[in-house]
């Protein structure tokens, strides 16, 4: 979930001062009511909790179990190809967990005890097979995977607004992130369509042989169209972040429109590129200042050329936030972490949705020097941990932590609180139990937004042919 992209509109009118706290901030207030079970702030006039469907003014039942695992029980979704549409059927006659009761109604919620039933979008986990592993319904978890995904709804939110969408190619892997704006009208309608429409379109077009940089464009301007047309009219306008990730050959491809962001985590340790906000952004040697330059026609080769695109070395952040953070940061109003610490600093600037205007998505290519991890992420991730430092330090493996696993402040790589040695799975040989891991601690943190990351270790192994999408597309 993202913060209202019109409150920028607002604040550049304004000079950039607006003079309230951003929206949402007020639920962090100890003095708002909360539901006596699971904690959560309840409003005015609201007879059931929206989190997990108590009835307020009833106690809390005896002996509970963790308030905060109730919503997702049952709801952790390992997907496959086979197993989606068995889920299908099986959700539509599912009873409620609570009473038994069969009658749930549209918003999922028991019309007999008002229990709000767990989503498949809750907590979704996603594994795409490397080649010769296992295939089918039981494939997550287990052998050896090209790529991995998780994501959560969160602590905060009754329901997951993000988007997670991962696939093969004929030569690598394609990943898309969604993030719906919270503001909007069904937001979680916008993030699927965007990231289901983005990754079909990406894994077609790099099959025909198209250029990385010249798919990436097409397909986030597919998912723009596709996102626009669940309007009913601009005032209307489901929206949301977009951002996608393909490797092919020895480079990756990232394209972009808001604040969702892609990182490389470097195998080998020696820091990050620079401490400096623009050293750890793309390289400035593109007309429009994002990456690359990308001016020179497409051939359609297999391979792409990789002789003039920006190297990777050590890990760094491969995006740049459509924000109105990152424009005070570049006008020199603010420093970052002035910015950062703003009301406004997570209001977007650019966005998919009808009432985007013209969508302009930013499209960068880079050339590893070596073997390292692209990270895929929604704000409910980097939000707590916002540098490649921060990510790596979650991880285990030879750009992790140190492997003393002590976690103490000036062990070189690992902050103050980082987490022991074997708490840290390697993304190379583990990606899902790195992806369980990175949302794990975003929940621990807080989980004040929903959480979406995608891992892919590089270079890619060698993945099946493409026999489907996949997403968190739940039944409606």
């Amino acid at each position: 979930m993202t913060d209202d992209p019109t409150a920028d509109r607002a604040a550049e009118t304004a000079g950039g001062s607006p003079g309230g706290p951003a929206d949402g901030t007020a639920a962090a207030k100890p003095a708002e009511p909360t539901c006596p079970v699971c904690k959560e702030i309840v409003y005015p006039g609201y007879v059931f909790c929206e989190n997990c469907g108590h009835k307020l003014g009833d106690p809390p039942p005896a002996g509970p179990d963790d308030p905060g695992a109730a919503p997702r029980e049952g709801a952790t979704i390992r997907q496959s190809s086979a197993s989606l549409a068995r889920r299908r059927a099986a959700g539509a006659a599912r009873p409620c967990p609570e009473c038994g009761g069969a009658e749930i109604d549209a918003d999922g919620y028991c019309e007999r005890c008002g229990m709000r039933q767990p989503a498949e979008r809750d907590h979704v986990e996603i594994g795409l097979p490397a080649a010769g592993g296992p295939a089918g319904p039981d494939a997550n978890g287990s052998g050896v995977l090209a790529a991995a995904g998780a994501s959560d709804r969160g602590k905060r939110y009754s329901r997951n607004e993000d988007a997670l969408a991962l696939t093969a190619h004929a030569a690598g892997v394609v990943a898309v992130v969604s993030d719906g704006v919270g503001s909007s009208q069904r937001p979680d309608e916008a993030s699927r369509a965007a990231a289901d429409t983005a990754a079909a379109e990406l894994a077609e077009l790099l099959d025909e042989g198209r250029d990385p940089e010249e798919a990436t464009r097409a397909a986030a301007l597919k998912a723009a169209a596709a996102v626009a047309a669940l309007a009913a009219s601009p005032a209307e306008a489901p929206s949301c972040t977009y951002v996608s990730a393909v490797t092919r050959g020895g480079a990756l491809t990232v394209g972009w429109v808001g604040d969702s962001r892609a990182y490389w985590l470097a195998a080998e340790q020696g820091g990050t590129a620079g401490s400096g906000a623009e050293e750890t952004r793309p390289d400035a040697t593109r007309p429009d200042g994002i990456g690359p330059d990308d001016t020179e026609p497409t051939t359609g080769d297999t391979e792409p050329n990789t002789g003039d695109m920006a190297e990777l070395g050590a890990s760094r952040q491969l995006t740049e936030d459509d924000s109105w953070a990152a424009i005070m940061v570049a006008q020199g109003a603010l420093t970052e972490a002035e910015a950062e610490a703003h009301p406004n600093a997570h209001v977007i600037t650019a966005w998919l949705g009808a009432d985007a205007g013209e969508v302009r998505p930013h499209v960068a290519t880079f050339r590893p020097t070596g073997p390292g991890t692209l990270l895929v992420c929604s704000d409910g991730l980097w939000n707590y941990f916002p540098a490649p430092a921060d990510l790596a330090a979650l991880l285990g493996g030879p750009g992790g932590a140190p492997a003393d696993g002590t976690g103490e402040a000036g062990a070189e790589g690992a902050p103050e609180g980082a987490p022991a040695a074997g708490e840290r799975p390697d993304p190379a040989a583990d990606p899902l139990g790195a992806a369980r891991t990175l949302v794990r601690h975003a929940l621990d943190a807080g989980g004040r937004d929903n959480i979406t990351v995608a891992v892919i270790p590089f270079p890619s192994p060698p993945v099946p042919p493409r026999t489907h999408t996949e997403s968190t597309e739940q039944h409606r």
